[in-house]
């Protein structure tokens, strides 16, 4: 179970859907996940569930202008001191901290490249029940950007990550980032980021690129598109694990990952 989570750690995610319902029915299949009741005055937020733990959260759209997509939520311990370090660092307050009930505190920011993300200062809702190398949880997370120079600093300065391009040369457009202190290593690397390459469309926005864990790439590819969603990048092995990025039927990406045999 996933517990006390260091600062700038993704510690929850949101699936901001137009239709709750069609959502919960693709991830409930794909991810084999149960739901918590819609709660009516939260734009029907619900809680997905990998064995009775709190794996995601899910929200119906409150209108067409919020990018159907999985907004990731980095921990805070002072969401108020958190804002002013990401006005600082150059980055977009997009709505500053406000509460939400006893559950805890957010705020909507934005990095220099433009990718958006919410701060989470935790109260009674601590965050993932599950833990990153569980099927059906949340499992790693990368922004994605073509502003690298300035959202590397950015973060660094706002989390105090430590950081460090791809070991042996693999990928020299890949960075891990670590929290304040931690040794710099794969190990305690709790966030990566990409480059947004020549190949993909011009009006692809920066972003976060949420990752479940699940038993089978090739099946959750299969699965998705039964469903009616889109593989954006097949199964795709790396010397650590193997990958794939998929678009469920309403168009929010994520990717899937298992450990390589």
């Amino acid at each position: 179970m996933m517990t006390g989570f260091a600062e700038g750690t993704p510690c929850w995610v949101v699936g901001m859907l137009p239709d709750l319902a069609a959502g919960r029915r693709f991830y409930g299949e794909l991810m084999g996940w149960g739901f918590s009741e819609p709660d009516p005055e939260r734009d029907a937020y619900t809680v997905a569930l990998s064995d009775g733990r709190a794996a995601a959260g899910m929200l119906a759209k409150p209108d067409g202008r919020t990018p159907t997509d999985w907004v990731q939520h980095l921990a805070t311990s002072d969401a108020k001191a958190a804002v002013e370090r990401v006005r600082a660092a150059g980055g977009q307050v997009m709505m500053d901290p406000f509460e939400l009930g006893g559950t805890g505190v957010t705020a909507v920011v934005a990095d220099p490249g433009g990718a958006v993300f919410q701060l989470w200062q935790a109260g009674s809702h601590r965050g993932f029940q599950t833990g990153p190398e569980e099927p059906g949880g949340y499992a790693w997370a990368e922004v994605h950007t073509r502003e690298v120079s300035a959202v590397d600093a950015f973060y660094q300065r706002v989390f105090g990550f430590g950081s460090e391009d791809e070991p042996d040369g693999q990928d020299p457009e890949f960075r891990i980032w670590v929290p304040r202190g931690e040794r710099i290593d794969e190990e305690h690397a709790v966030l990566g980021r990409a480059v947004i390459g020549a190949e993909e469309p011009a009006e692809l926005p920066a972003h976060f690129l949420t990752y479940f864990r699940v038993r089978d790439c090739a099946e959750a590819s299969r699965t998705t598109v039964r469903l009616g969603g889109r593989v954006m990048l097949p199964p795709t092995d790396t010397p650590y694990l193997r990958y794939a990025i998929l678009a469920d039927d309403q168009g929010a990406r994520f990717a899937v990952l298992t450990d390589n045999e």
